[in-house]
């Protein structure tokens, strides 16, 4: 993101601008919050420098400065054939010394997959509280834990701000995901771009689905054109284990949606659908390790697996339920971007309940608000 920003004292108005950016998008309930909100955000800033002044300088290492250059032909790529925004974002770069820019938190309930949400005046309710502290982020989870909730705590390489701090950088390149293979650093830029294009209020899993039917296609797009041979054979090894891996766990959100729709009146009753629970995470575990098995020797997802509860569940329903819908909008707009966009916008002026039954059910005909 970013030309640096003067300090909160001599800029308070720009510093609380920055606070609504950043807070609005992982929710805020709190001074506290905002604060830590605010300070992580302007410690970001402050760490970028121009793209250029790292290609330039003599001390950048050659394997940095190779991922730069893929990443701006990426950007350009992003404007050029996606009809992605052309502005400041992702032409800083910043080494935050660390594996995630932000930590964010997810709770459900113990026999429901719906995510708990927090609440910004600015940008709406969103189902995930993000902290640039993994200590914070871990000790809400436990608060949580404690009145009930399951949760799940997970690093983020990247965030948007919805373009909303393009005047003073734009969001940035950084260490957490620049060394990402050709593909899934295709796919990361596409994403958080497409948030700058359409956002709906109080709706996760719109927007969540609608970038990553965008980084789908446009990665896919970008491989196929510009990729180079060992990128693309890499990239459909990864991405075969990790279409494996979402029908998988896609299976498991839905027999525990079924399982917790049943109606409970006894203590009984609760007993047999923490039974059925039970063995239906179990099962999970159980697919998984024979899925694994034919991966030789990837073993990437284990800690995800290994942690699975209703919230992870949740938290991965909001980037991929609705995203065949997104994809066969695509289709029916001609695979023309801007067509699809502004079909995507009209999707967006609807009720969160019409727009989720237009992509749902794929209808030939988008409703208009």
């Amino acid at each position: 993101m970013n030309k640096i920003l003067a300090t909160p004292c001599s800029r308070l108005k720009t510093a609380l601008a920055a606070c609504a950016a950043v807070a609005g998008l992982s929710g805020c309930a709190d001074l506290g919050y905002y604060w830590q909100s605010l300070s992580g955000h302007l410690h970001m800033l402050n760490a970028t420098r121009p793209v250029a002044d790292w290609l330039g300088d003599a001390q950048t290492p050659a394997s940095l400065k190779t991922r730069l250059e893929l990443a701006q032909n990426i950007r350009r790529f992003a404007v050029t054939e996606l009809k992605l925004p052309d502005n400041a974002s992702y032409h800083r770069y910043a080494d935050l010394q660390r594996r995630a820019v932000v930590w964010n938190v997810v709770a459900a309930p113990a026999f429901s997959l719906k995510l708990k949400s927090w609440c910004f005046p600015v940008a709406g309710c969103v189902d995930y509280h993000g902290y640039f502290n993994e200590s914070e982020a871990r000790a809400e989870a436990s608060q949580l834990q404690a009145q009930g909730w399951e949760t799940s705590v997970y690093g983020v390489p990247a965030y948007s701000t919805l373009g909303w701090m393009n005047w003073a950088g734009g969001d940035p390149l950084l260490n957490t995901f620049i060394a990402y293979p050709e593909g899934e650093l295709a796919r990361l830029i596409f994403h958080e771009l497409a948030h700058q294009v359409v956002y709906a209020k109080d709706d996760t899993m719109f927007n969540e689905s609608f970038a990553t039917a965008v980084e789908r296609l446009g990665g896919q797009r970008w491989l196929n054109s510009h990729g180079h041979e060992e990128a693309r054979q890499a990239y459909a090894v990864f991405d075969g284990r990790r279409q494996q891996f979402r029908a998988l766990a896609l299976s498991t959100r839905r027999e525990l949606a079924a399982i917790y729709k049943e109606k409970i009146a006894t203590a009984q009753d609760r007993q047999a659908q923490e039974a059925l629970k039970t063995i239906a995470m179990q099962r999970f575990r159980d697919n998984y390790a024979q899925l694994k098995s034919g991966w030789g020797g990837f073993a990437g997802y284990d800690p995800w697996v290994a942690a699975a509860n209703n919230a992870a569940f949740g938290a991965q329903a909001a980037y991929d339920e609705l995203v065949p819908g997104f994809e066969a909008l695509f289709e029916r707009e001609g695979r023309d971007w801007q067509r699809f966009y502004e079909a995507v916008k009209q999707l967006a002026n609807l009720s969160k309940e019409q727009r989720h039954q237009a992509l749902k059910t794929q209808t030939t005909e988008i409703p208009h608000g």
